[in-house]
């Protein structure tokens, strides 16, 4: 299979295999006009497989939804053609408005304008609490 190269965008890369579409979606790359290509379970010496997109076009990226929702991930910069930048994402010490509350007695139900933040409590086992309530984040 062949991906034509990009002149002026962002690739996606080492994304973990099946989660491809869930960034893809978050992403919201479904409404661009412009090429996007979505690869899924593409080999890989390091992870055995991967996901990887290709926008033809430098966005606006959320990089710490990013990383929350794959930590993993690397974002590639292209620019005439070349690789400008690179960056591997982590997971954030704090995540706004990516996820929501459902506990039904913290503020931010009643108080619909607060935004919904999570702050990062245990790495290892990448647990988010909301920082009012201090409930503990489920899937998004």
């Amino acid at each position: 299979m062949i991906i034509g190269q990009i002149k002026n965008g962002i690739v996606l890369d080492h994304i973990t295999a099946g989660r491809g579409i869930t960034l893809y979606n978050f992403l919201g790359l479904d409404k661009l006009d412009c090429q996007v290509a979505f690869i899924k379970n593409a080999e890989s010496v390091k992870m055995g497989r991967k996901d990887i997109i290709k926008i033809d076009r430098i966005i606006d990226i959320d990089l710490d939804a990013l990383g929350f929702l794959d930590p993993g991930v690397t974002v590639n910069i292209i620019e005439d053609g070349k690789l400008v930048k690179r960056q591997y994402l982590e997971l954030p010490s704090r995540i706004e408005n990516v996820i929501k509350c459902k506990n039904p007695r913290c503020i931010t139900t009643v108080e619909q304008e607060l935004p919904h933040i999570f702050v990062l409590t245990d790495k290892e086992r990448q647990t988010y609490r909301c920082l009012y309530c201090e409930s503990e984040a489920k899937e998004v």
